[in-house]
């Protein structure tokens, strides 16, 4: 056995036991544990309520889906009644998208900076479309943690791996 074979076999050998790339372990679903903002002034908030509801789903294509709703969001149409998309009121609207929001596109893994990119397609929110939404992430045990600072104020998502 020549020296380049050894080695060779000794990379392949460390390859085996290396740690999963981090785009590797973000790859499936992900339930919503909690959100938490943080303001500058020191208050807290939980803006998806004490137990959110929310699933972030990433893909080995590089696709990813999430959505986020606060559970006691209320209903504006009468017991019965059927929403519309149509024409819906005003009233309606607000209700519809206060505490819930949605958006999907691809993704991409920054390891250096601990960061996850979501080159945003579609959204609940218009603005958002075509733009890039940076997140710190941290992996730990079956969570994955989703930071990110807005002028006044920083947001952390903790998600639970569901099981496959």
């Amino acid at each position: 056995m020549n020296r380049r074979t050894v080695f060779g076999l000794i990379g392949l050998a460390a390859s085996a036991y290396a740690k999963p790339a981090a785009r590797d372990r973000f790859i499936g679903v992900w339930k919503l544990v909690s959100s938490q903002r943080k303001y500058n002034d020191g208050r807290v908030e939980n803006p998806y309520g004490d137990n959110p509801v929310g699933r972030i789903v990433y893909d080995k294509a590089g696709r990813f889906s999430a959505q986020l709703m606060r559970p006691d969001r209320r209903s504006t149409v009468p017991s019965g009644g059927i929403f519309t998309a149509d024409h819906p009121s005003a009233e309606e609207i607000r209700e519809a998208a206060r505490g819930y929001f949605a958006y999907f596109g691809n993704f991409d893994i920054d390891e250096a900076s601990t960061t996850v990119i979501h080159h945003v397609q579609a959204c609940l929110v218009p603005s958002w479309v075509g733009m890039d939404q940076k997140r710190t992430y941290r992996l730990y045990s079956n969570r994955l943690a989703l930071t990110f600072a807005a002028p006044d104020y920083t947001n952390e998502l903790v998600w639970e791996r569901e099981p496959d």
